[in-house]
């Protein structure tokens, strides 16, 4: 417990830290220390594991002391950057702002881990270890997701201080196609993946991924909607939501789980998420509506095609896992349009990075 309340305070001082090099766009150092502490957490866990008798704590230590050594300074540097310790004003402003985020992030903590706490207790341990497969599988995306949205954000955000909303459209759609693409990827190699980290026991959950998969596609939407919210400081009204969702999916949970089994979770989730993203998609066009004159930075018609025609792939794929032969035939047909398309492929990306530089 000690050692976990270090590491929450640790992570703390390094998301801050973090925070202030993106938005000024100092990546190479970020960069650096992120790649360091993700090779050493690994490394100096496994050594303590393997001298160690109590291999849980061993474990637990070596995260908190890898993060001690690699976070530390970035205290230190913020305490010596900003010469002054306690801010009633900077304090009472972040209060405002962030309690009302407590639920909201308790919710996606919600929406995160209840279906499964639900379908162990419903169904069983062994369907709650194929779905926790299947759902860690499919969320490694998000940290592609993450990063993509971290290096968009400053850019978005000085977009909507300067009013110039026109301008978020095409990388935004961007950032979506390049988003939808790498989430049907893993769609596409759902079976290779599983077989890959899971005995063949576990196989059933390649059913589990598409629903779970793309719903991470709308998380990632999710994100370029509530920019306007959390702009405009509406985080009131960004709890709602979250709870709301954290409750639907509670009940799409168990009445799906009750009645179609623990498959059931993954389609919840996606449902789920995308009411998620229509609730935040309905917030921005009011604070448009208030705050900007009502120019709308997106055509609802594109995004309402655009999910169509992900969805569509995604269920089409599915439905491939009982046909190896049209699955990888697909698969070496996208192949070849992208090395076709790799010029293009490669600008899109450069197109992103070069926001940075703005």
């Amino acid at each position: 417990m000690l050692a976990m309340l270090c590491m929450v305070w640790t992570s703390s001082v390094f998301n801050f830290w973090a925070t202030e090099q993106r938005v000024y766009y100092k990546y190479k150092l970020l960069v650096a220390v992120t790649l360091l502490v993700s090779v050493a957490k690994p490394a100096l866990g496994i050594f303590l594991v393997l001298h160690s008798e109590d291999k849980v704590t061993a474990r637990i230590l070596g995260l908190a002391l890898v993060e001690l050594i690699g976070y530390t300074w970035c205290f230190v540097v913020q305490m010596k950057t900003g010469k002054k310790l306690f801010s009633v004003k900077v304090w009472k402003y972040a209060l405002g702002f962030n309690l009302p985020l407590v639920p909201h992030y308790l919710s996606q903590v919600v929406l995160n881990n209840s279906d499964r706490i639900m379908i162990n207790s419903m169904v069983g341990d062994s369907a709650a270890g194929i779905y926790s497969l299947a759902y860690s599988l499919a969320m490694i995306m998000t940290l592609f997701n993450t990063s993509l949205a971290q290096t968009l954000s400053p850019w978005m955000y000085q977009k909507i201080k300067d009013k110039q909303i026109k301008d978020l459209a095409p990388i935004a759609y961007l950032s979506l196609g390049i988003v939808a693409v790498v989430n049907l990827l893993l769609i596409m190699l759902a079976p290779e993946a599983v077989r890959m980290f899971a005995p063949a026991s576990y196989y059933e959950a390649i059913y589990c991924i598409p629903p779970v998969a793309m719903g991470v596609l709308f998380m990632y939407s999710y994100d370029l909607f509530a920019k306007f919210a959390f702009y405009y400081e509406k985080t009131t009204l960004i709890m709602f939501a979250s709870v709301g969702g954290a409750i639907l999916n509670i009940i799409l949970n168990y009445f799906g789980i009750k009645m179609f089994g623990y498959v059931a979770a993954a389609y919840t989730t996606l449902i789920c998420y995308m009411c998620y993203v229509v609730f935040h998609y309905i917030l921005m066009t009011k604070i448009c509506n208030r705050y900007l004159d009502g120019v709308k930075p997106y055509n609802t018609k594109f995004l309402l095609a655009f999910a169509g025609v992900f969805l569509a792939c995604g269920f089409a794929m599915l439905f491939t896992y009982d046909h190896p032969v049209i699955r990888y035939s697909i698969i070496a047909a996208s192949v070849i349009a992208m090395i076709i398309k790799r010029d293009k492929i490669k600008e899109s990306v450069q197109k992103i990075m070069a926001l940075r530089k703005k």
